[in-house]
């Protein structure tokens, strides 16, 4: 999906408009969530390792964090830019992601840590 996005966006709006305005808009926020889909992948596998761990409350604050702590405060910030456009805005998508994997690797590590003391 991470290619398809970034080469093909404006195929997929087309899908849905044929206005060029809408079309090139959507075609610069699919390059920037191209790198979310890529992202995301990852993130997705760390959350379904701690929900099998039973670490849900960890799974539901660290997606709070990303949607209202990361995501919206910069989509917000980056469409005061002056002359932003849909793709810097867009980015508010994967930099969330990217914030949310740093938090599944200290929990990873924190859970790592807690298993060799556990051990020894």
């Amino acid at each position: 999906m991470a290619v398809i996005s970034w080469f093909y966006g404006d195929k997929m709006a087309m899908l849905f408009s044929s206005d060029a305005q809408v079309i090139d808009a959507a075609f610069q926020y699919t390059k920037a969530y191209a790198f979310d889909t890529f992202l995301v992948s990852f993130l997705f596998c760390f959350l379904g390792f701690f929900n099998g761990c039973g670490m849900t409350m960890f799974v539901m604050v660290q997606g709070i964090i990303g949607a209202f702590g990361v995501r919206l405060p910069l989509s917000y910030l980056f469409s005061q830019l002056p002359n932003t456009s849909l793709f810097i805005i867009g980015l508010s998508a994967p930099l969330s992601t990217l914030v949310q994997i740093i938090l599944a690797f200290g929990a990873f590590a924190y859970l790592l840590r807690k298993q060799e003391f556990r051990q020894s």
